[in-house]
């Protein structure tokens, strides 16, 4: 057990083999986390989903438009979603769906074997761009496209 925490119910978690964080996450629930005198009214609690909608939305779109275009797509897409996750049970159910699977990917990238493999795999890659455009340069030479001549 975890006895160093200073946390009560924090060994508890671990023994089930969540983390720490994920469990306070889980711990906090599901649902909106809309301010309560807003929860409270019906009718301004509609307008505020309503309008974390179009903002989440407004994000993702952008986001979209980002994969194609300049800027961090997928960063501003999962802001996006975080944006719905402070109100959309789905959206906080993809979310962690997603960290986790990040967090797995991490520590599988970290894992000496996955690296090495990286590493070998890069360094051939390279050699074979290398090969490639020195057998390019000694065939054609270095012209650049500016001076070339029409023939």
């Amino acid at each position: 057990m975890n006895t160093g925490s200073n946390k009560p119910g924090e060994a508890a978690v671990a023994a089930h083999g969540v983390t720490v964080d994920e469990g306070q996450d889980e711990a906090r629930g599901l649902g909106s986390r809309a301010p309560e005198f807003i929860k409270a009214r019906r009718v301004l609690h509609l307008s505020w989903q309503v309008g974390v909608f179009i903002v989440g939305l407004a994000v993702v779109v952008a986001g979209a438009a980002m994969l194609v275009l300049p800027g961090p797509g997928w960063v501003v897409i999962f802001g996006g979603m975080a944006i719905w996750a402070t109100e959309f049970v789905w959206a906080q159910l993809v979310l962690r769906w997603t960290k986790r699977k990040v967090t797995e990917a991490a520590q599988r990238a970290l894992d000496p074997k996955v690296r090495r493999r990286n590493i070998i795999l890069t360094t051939i890659g390279v050699v074979i761009v290398a090969a490639l455009a020195g057998v390019y340069l000694w065939k054609f030479g270095l012209q650049m496209p500016w001076k070339i001549e029409d023939q």
